[in-house]
């Protein structure tokens, strides 16, 4: 064999390689199209307003306990009527909307509701309910 016809014949470590890189693109080809076919997953929770009514509270906007109740409830609404579960401690949130002005049912109503969905959140919520005071 000559000089000129062994620099175009490929050897098979050569070819093994090419093979290799291109069994490696076309994975990397079929994975990123796989991804590209999926739906993002639907949220876990409603959030609608809730982080929004957190800041108001925290800030002491002036909103009243009963108006921060209100714009919750019409969200809690929202919530159930598209399936979704409410986002942790919004429950209890409500339910001390309800604590500070002195009605203690609904206050224990929510805080309940809340153990109930996040059994997790138990001990504190038992707390508070032994603790809280309205003002």
């Amino acid at each position: 064999m000559s000089a000129a016809s062994s620099q175009y014949s490929s050897s098979p470590r050569r070819q093994t390689a090419r093979t290799s890189a291109k069994v490696a693109l076309l994975a990397l080809a079929l994975s990123l199209g796989g991804c590209a076919n999926h739906k993002p997953a639907p949220p876990l929770y409603g959030w609608h307003a809730f982080e929004q009514n957190l800041d108001t509270y925290f800030r002491q906007d002036r909103e009243s306990p009963d108006t921060q109740a209100k714009r919750m409830e019409d969200d809690l609404q929202k919530i159930r009527a598209a399936g979704q579960a409410t986002p942790p401690g919004f429950m209890a949130h409500l339910g001390l909307l309800y604590g500070k002005q002195g009605d203690m049912a609904r206050f224990q109503q929510h805080l309940e509701a809340e153990k109930q969905q996040f059994p997790e959140s138990q001990a504190f919520v038992d707390f508070l309910l032994r603790q809280y005071k309205p003002k």
